[in-house]
């Protein structure tokens, strides 16, 4: 079965808040869900502690490492939820997907994706996490 992502911005629901849109419907074989990923390297080191940005290309690199395992890319997938630390980080995370969402997405196609505001993370020195799921 081919997978077959579409996103879709419905005007009842009006454009979304950044880079994302209101809806992903999917006919897949397989779903991949990935676990929420962390500012860390290979060998489980904090990268970018207390540096948002740095923290946010760490973790969108360990998704594509991930989606890549299984044979996947980023039009494989169909949401994100994101959990953030501080509230004053919310602008940060606007700016790096601004900046990166464009060539991780070229088809301008942005998945869904849950902005949570949390107490903290797993350590002290994480700022944000992001969860995925993918469709193959």
């Amino acid at each position: 079965m081919a997978t077959a992502v579409s996103i879709i911005n419905p005007p009842s629901l009006g454009q979304p808040l950044g880079q994302y849109s209101q809806i992903a419907r999917v006919k897949a074989g397989e779903l991949l869900f990935i676990a929420g990923q962390l500012a860390t390297d290979a060998s489980g080191a904090i990268v970018g502690a207390n540096d948002f940005d740095r923290q946010c290309r760490q973790i969108f690199a360990n998704i594509q490492a991930a989606l890549e395992s299984q044979g996947a890319g980023w039009s494989n997938v169909v949401q994100f939820t994101t959990y953030l630390v501080h509230s004053q980080d919310i602008p940060k995370f606007m700016e790096f997907r601004l900046r990166e969402f464009p060539a991780m997405f070229g088809n301008g196609a942005y998945p869904p994706n849950t902005l949570v505001m949390i107490d903290r993370l797993v350590a002290e020195p994480f700022l944000v996490e992001v969860q995925t799921i993918a469709a193959i």
